[in-house]
Order: structure tokens, then C-alpha cells, then sequence
């Protein structure tokens, strides 16, 4: 029955149902191995010290949500749960249970004694989640139902993993040399497998260009960046924005990825600027307003990007420049450049 536990477990893991039902099932799954009177499922927030439930058996919301907040946090950091570590009980501490706030104004008088608690790491190295196994019983876990449990801990890492998804997404695009994971508040964090790259620091035009889109809902978009400024000085890249899959209270909107622009069809840095106009409908007039130049100046342009896309009308181009991932936000089109 523990083989077969321990299988069932895996499979929910591995299972593509969203993050939420994943993380119950595992709860229910872990009964089987580690029993527990009730248990709390969180993620680990990589930006700050905070948890998100995740999912919970037999805990009401007021418990859920304590558990949830800065208090338990802090006992979590304390006890040092939050480590790369066996499963830790209270029995283990060298000191009462009842110091720790947690457990005197909230799990002691819920009627819970016991605990056995474990943080989860994704490969040993990045902090994913945290569990919590609650017993009313005041004898200490069992060595064998502690050793079960630590057995476990990567599958059910990798089953509450925000970022597998994102990872595994990321991995799609072809050559792809650098990435990072897009949260709600604009900022980002690691893309495992994955280098980061000065084009993906927060704050950088690309990274809030990339959040804006998914913010718009774009569930794919791609486009052209230049390196070292409007100019392309070093060239371009091509970068890809994936939205995330999971459930939005996860506040991981998506992932920015590079990969390198192989295939410009011979436009220059200026041909590229003048083709995001085309392809956002602007007029040769406007275009001319924007980057400071004449009419004339842009009708050459124009001109050479038709031949260059083997397009007969401007319609044709800024439809062939979509479909080949040439576009480049106009955004970047600076003024008063000559």
C-alpha cells in the first residue's frame, strides 16, 4: 500500500491539473503516508518571507489564514523550517511549543499538539513551499512516518511548483538564451534553466513592456528588441512573452524569453523602427513626425521594406512583418532623433 501511495502521489504531481487541485490531492495522497488530523499546503514567496495557502484539510478559514500571515512567518524563519532540512516537530525543539506564537494563540487552542513540518525545495536549491502535518495527539511523529515524509518532499515540491509550467513553456522557444518569470507587481525572478541577461532588470523598458502585454491578456506575443539602444548598436534579439497558466492569485503573470533574431530579412535598425509604425497603422506623415524626418526620408523606407519583404503594398508588409516576428514596439522609437 505504500508503494502504491507513493506512486499515486508522483502521478498527481506530474498531472497537468491546475496548481490548486494538484496541491489538494496531494494533501488527500499524503494521508496514506504521513497520516495527520490536519495539514496546511503553502508556496513560498521568493521576493519576501511570506506564504500562500495553497490548499488545507480540515482547517478552518480563521486557522488558514493566520497560518498564512507575518506570525507564522516569522516562526517558520525562527525555528528554521525554512531550511533545507528533515522534517522538524515541536518534540525536536529545545524549548516549549508555547513560545512560539503560533502555536499559543492559534494551534494549541484549535486543540493541535503535535506537528511535523517540512520546507520544500525544488531540487534541494530553490525554496518552493512549506507543509505542515497537524496531530491532536501529543505523542511525538513516529521516526518511520518522519522518514516517509522527508521521502516525499521533492515530489510534492515539484507538484506545487508555480515555475514548472513557465519552465517548461520557456523551453519551447528555440535557441532561447536567457529568461526571467514576470510577477504582478512588475518586478522579476529567475527562470530555472534559464540566465538572466541587463535586458530583463526590473524596470527595464522591455520587462514593462512585456508585463503590459499580459496584463492585455496576450496569451503569446513576440517581437524584436534592439541591443544597446534604438540604434541596435549590438544587434538584435528576439523576445518572447508567454502568459502563465496558472491561477492568478499565484501573481506570476508570465515569462520574457530571448532567443537570437536570426532572420531580419536584411532591414536596418531604421527600416525595423519605420516597420513597427507600418504594422501599428501609423501614416507616412506621422511616422515622419515621430522620428524627426522628412516625408521623403520615410517613403524611402518604406520603399526599401516592401522590396525587402517581397510585399507590393504597405498592408502586405505590415502583415508578412507580424507573421515573421519583425516587429518592433514603437515604443522604442525615441524622439527627436535624426
Amino acid at each position: 500500500m505504500k508503494i502504491t501511495a507513493s506512486v499515486a502521489l508522483a502521478e498527481v504531481a506530474n498531472s497537468t491539473d491546475p496548481l490548486s487541485e494538484r496541491a489538494q490531492e496531494m494533501l488527500e495522497g499524503l494521508r496514506l503516508l504521513a497520516p495527520f488530523d490536519a495539514a496546511w499546503l503553502a508556496l513560498a514567496d521568493p521576493m519576501s518571507s511570506g506564504y500562500t495557502s495553497l490548499a488545507s484539510v480540515d482547517l478552518d478559514e480563521d486557522i488558514v489564514r493566520y497560518l498564512s500571515g507575518p506570525v507564522n512567518a516569522r516562526d517558520i524563519e525562527v525555528t528554521q523550517t525554512n531550511r533545507s532540512r528533515p522534517p522538524l516537530s515541536p518534540s525536536d525543539l529545545p524549548y516549549p511549543v508555547a513560545d512560539l506564537p503560533t502555536w499559543a494563540e492559534c494551534l494549541i487552542p484549535a486543540g493541535f499538539h503535535e506537528a511535523l513540518a517540512v520546507a520544500l525545495f525544488d531540487r534541494g536549491t530553490r525554496h518552493v513551499g512549506f507543509l505542515a502535518l497537524l496531530s491532536r495527539s501529543a505523542e511525538p511523529p513516529p521516526l518511520v512516518v518522519r522518514r516517509r515524509l522527508y521521502r516525499v518532499t521533492p515530489v510534492l515540491a515539484r507538484g506545487i511548483d508555480p515555475l514548472r509550467s513557465l519552465a517548461a513553456a520557456a523551453r519551447m522557444v528555440r535557441e532561447a538564451t536567457a529568461g526571467k518569470v514576470l510577477r504582478g507587481d512588475g518586478t522579476t525572478q529567475p527562470l530555472p534553466g534559464l540566465n538572466g541577461d541587463a535586458l530583463l532588470a526590473d524596470g527595464s523598458a522591455l520587462v514593462d513592456l512585456a508585463c503590459s502585454r499580459l496584463r492585455d491578456n496576450q496569451v503569446f506575443t513576440s517581437f524584436v528588441w534592439p541591443r544597446g539602444g534604438p540604434h541596435a548598436p549590438d544587434g538584435h534579439v528576439r523576445v518572447t512573452v508567454l502568459a502563465s497558466a496558472e491561477e492568478p492569485s499565484i501573481d506570476l503573470l508570465g515569462t520574457v524569453v530571448l532567443s537570437p533574431a536570426t532572420d531580419l530579412r536584411g532591414l536596418t535598425p531604421r527600416e525595423l523602427e519605420v516597420l513597427g509604425l507600418l504594422v501599428d497603422g501609423w501614416s507616412n506623415q506621422q511616422i515622419a513626425h515621430e522620428l524627426f524626418v522628412s516625408p521623403r526620408t520615410v517613403a524611402t523606407h518604406v520603399e526599401h521594406i516592401l522590396i525587402k519583404l517581397g510585399a507590393p503594398t504597405r498592408t502586405l508588409a505590415a502583415v508578412r512583418a507580424e507573421r515573421q516576428r519583425l516587429y518592433m514596439p514603437h515604443f522604442l522609437c525615441p524622439a527627436g532623433r535624426a
